[in-house]
């Protein structure tokens, strides 16, 4: 193939790979997740002046005070999605570039994605065409709201950090479904899991993550 999704220099599988070992390293335990961060192509996704830095694990900037998050955040988002077991319907709160739906389309039967930045979801549609991530549904509009149209959903990933989670996403939680987010404590950015019970809620914090804010409203 040619372009963006050649298979020379740092686009090759060889320089996936080395990516794939080191977030294994960093303590990626999920194989099914390890292999579709191998098979997505993260340089789609970043700007071609960036793409020789695509598979390092580290964030990149794609403008509009956004970026594109790492790719050990991307998988251990996914990994706790996942849970170890399907994925059906997920909801994604901040769809930036799409890098992290095109990984989700690999898992699960459908994704929808919200994304408040009318330039940024021009991109990722361009990007999910060339990936042919066709289980994808994006929409302009503020991820406060969520989807409550085609709720509920087995997972809700956030891709913005909170001080709090809104009521209305918590709603759209399946019984059974998780949230996976990143939440603003003390100064500082945590990633949580919030499981819904035929009782209610739990919450684990789990590591320390750096995201952009989760802002209201449209641009």
């Amino acid at each position: 193939m040619t372009g963006r999704h050649s298979g020379i220099g740092m686009t090759s599988q060889r320089t996936r790979m080395r990516m794939v070992e080191k977030l294994r390293d960093l303590g990626i335990r999920d194989e099914v997740v390890l292999s579709v961060m191998g098979d997505v192509p993260r340089h789609v996704f970043v700007d071609e002046a960036l793409a020789s830095r695509a598979y390092e694990v580290i964030s990149l900037p794609l403008g509009f005070g956004q970026t594109i998050s790492s790719p050990y955040t991307v998988a251990r988002m996914t990994e706790l999605a996942r849970a170890g077991g399907n994925l059906g319907k997920v909801l994604e709160i901040g769809t930036g570039c799409g890098y992290q739906a095109a990984v989700l389309a690999r898992l699960a039967r459908e994704v929808y994605s919200i994304e408040r930045l009318a330039p940024l979801l021009t991109k990722a549609r361009k990007h999910f065409r060339e990936v042919r991530a066709t289980n994808v549904r994006v929409r302009h509009g503020d991820g406060h709201a969520g989807m409550p149209e085609v709720a509920p959903f087995d997972v809700i990933l956030m891709a913005a950090a909170a001080t709090h989670v809104p009521q209305a996403l918590l709603e759209q939680v399946a019984v059974g479904g998780r949230m996976v987010f990143p939440k603003v404590q003390n100064g500082e950015q945590w990633l949580f899991v919030i499981e819904r019970t035929a009782h209610g809620y739990t919450e684990k914090k789990m590591e320390q993550v750096r995201f952009v804010p989760l802002l209201p409203g449209v641009g």
